[in-house]
């Protein structure tokens, strides 16, 4: 996937409205491809660093834009929007929030032209934010979700989708109830079931912590987010949410009273089946998970390698993997606790797993 600057040539002059890590990095691309972008932010700070990024120039009010993009917090998005809609009338109004349902809903009890108003979703981040960490290639090969307003014409969704190519992204298309659904199970619940898990750690023993595998750290790996933008993200998309976050309170109350029959205080009436019951719905569901470029998901075997912890020893081993004439699908690392060497995982297809093998032995 690259940047498509023949779908940016029917956007016109572009209005980016939030200069942090979505907004900027939506201007870098566009600018990459050659259209005009003006910035905007009630950050004088975030909207100077935005420009000097190349992101764009600052609108002095005097431009007239044909498409306005909404990168503000979540719990302001519907009021921009709904300012965007009223000050720029011939202009179509997209926004990136993670919630789309109470955004349309607040610009209905509004009275805002709906017509021209179509949401999206990138579904794309970084650990870092601001303007100083967005980069023009942030969306490539990332879904983003367009969600039509009921009103909506179509050519304002046209020139969304033509955004979204734009910037390399595959678009896809759901209404505002669908995609609050989805990112439900995808995205919110995810979040908070890492959070969980991770809050344990807070009082657990040094002792415990030091033996952290890589299994925790991809468990945990999206605890670290930002916590007054989730606290956002998830009262906005309270109801969904909550539906999910009921059936999982459901499911762990069958473990617990499977694990509690082991204990030996209360019967056990088929506890080991329920439990692996529960690691088999997952493992189900996992494989449900789509695999590399968005395909059907392919079985990988993975050839474990020891490494030295020194400079160079990765770039030896892509190089030797290279010489074989394998691609690698999928690449780990796990630092050994206590010893100055890593464990790298390299997922290979399986007919070629053997081949791996001999040429790194060799």
């Amino acid at each position: 996937m690259s940047l498509d600057a023949s779908a940016a040539a029917s956007l016109g002059t572009v209005r980016v409205v939030g200069t942090g890590l979505l907004g900027t990095s939506i201007a870098l691309g566009l600018r990459a491809c050659g259209v005009r972008v003006v910035l905007a932010d009630p950050s004088p700070t975030a909207l100077a660093l935005a420009r000097d990024v190349g992101a764009g120039e600052i609108d002095d009010g005097s431009v007239v834009a044909d498409l306005v993009v909404v990168a503000a917090p979540p719990d302001v998005t519907a009021g921009v929007v709904a300012g965007e809609l009223a000050a720029r009338p011939g202009a179509t109004v997209t926004d990136v929030a993670s919630v789309k349902t109470g955004i349309v809903d607040a610009l209905a009890a509004a009275g805002a032209d709906l017509d021209r108003y179509v949401g999206g979703h990138p579904m794309a981040g970084r650990e870092r934010s601001g303007p100083i960490a967005a980069r023009a290639d942030l969306f490539l090969g990332r879904p983003w979700v367009v969600c039509p307003a009921p009103r909506s014409q179509q050519p304002r969704v046209d020139a969304v989708r033509a955004l979204v190519r734009a910037l390399g992204a595959t678009p896809m298309t759901l209404t505002p109830e669908a995609h609050d659904a989805a990112v439900a199970v995808v995205s919110h619940v995810p979040q908070v079931a890492a959070s969980l898990v991770a809050a344990r750690l807070r009082e657990a023993p040094d002792t415990a912590v030091a033996l952290a595998g890589q299994g925790l750290r991809d468990v945990t790996r999206i605890a670290g987010s930002d916590a007054t933008l989730w606290a956002q993200i998830l009262a906005a998309n309270a109801e969904p949410v909550l539906g999910v976050l009921q059936q999982l309170h459901d499911d762990l109350g069958r473990v617990i009273r499977a694990l509690t029959a082991l204990t030996g205080t209360g019967p056990d009436d088929g506890a080991r089946a329920a439990l692996a019951r529960l690691v088999e719905d997952g493992r189900a569901g996992r494989e449900r998970i789509p695999g590399k470029h968005g395909a059907a998901p392919t079985p990988f075997e993975v050839v474990t390698v020891l490494l030295p912890d020194r400079p160079g020893q990765m770039a030896r081993l892509f190089s030797d993997i290279g010489d074989a004439g394998i691609n690698v699908e999928e690449f780990s690392l796990e630092h050994s606790p206590g010893q100055p060497v890593g464990l790298a995982g390299i997922w290979v297809l399986p007919a070629v797993r053997e081949d791996l093998d001999r040429a790194l032995t060799e």
